[in-house]
């Protein structure tokens, strides 16, 4: 396999992008657990097998846009032989003091090859070089996949949110600390 190079994306990038399959499939989800007591709420996750692999969609529009490579985003673009093949698209302004992953996704025929990785690695570089504190990254709590990612490289769990996204799937978070 040819090296991954990341680079900042380019508008020209935009209509190749627009092509990748953000779905996934998984046979795995961090199921909640919630009991809520007069004195106390007690919420946990649980990695849970399905019954079946399903094919998960995205949980919100994918259209990449010219305004999304400003107004503080920042997309890099993974090329395989100059041809981009993956993309993660971060905000500066979610949180104070944090990059925050908001898409990331690669050609479903070349995942798990190291290009999320390379991807994650190379935002870390790039915040800390702004001097972020941390990078955080969303995801459903079907995306199993990416959470395996996530705790492969560090990334600790840190909150979720049952109310995120349009289609009522729970959001995840996981923090990477850079300093």
């Amino acid at each position: 396999m040819p090296e991954i190079e990341i680079r900042p994306a380019t508008a020209s990038d935009l209509t190749v992008l627009a092509t990748i399959d953000h779905s996934y499939q998984t046979d795995h989800v961090w199921q909640m657990d919630r009991h809520v007591d007069v004195a106390q709420v007690r919420v946990s996750f649980r990695e849970t097998r399905l019954p079946r692999t399903v094919l998960v969609e995205y949980p919100r529009p994918v259209g990449l846009s010219e305004q999304k490579l400003t107004d503080g985003n920042r997309v890099l673009v993974a090329a395989l032989a100059n041809e981009p093949v993956g993309y993660l698209r971060m905000s500066e302004s979610v949180l104070p003091g944090a990059a925050w992953v908001l898409d990331m996704a690669v050609h479903s025929d070349l995942r798990r090859k190291g290009i999320a990785t390379a991807l994650l690695l190379a935002a870390q570089e790039w915040a800390s070089a702004q001097d972020f504190r941390s990078v955080i990254c969303e995801m459903q709590s079907k995306n199993f996949p990416a959470i395996c990612l996530m705790l492969k490289l560090g990334y600790k769990f840190c909150g979720y949110n049952e109310y995120y996204y349009k289609n009522q799937d729970i959001a995840l978070f996981f923090a990477y600390l850079l300093r």
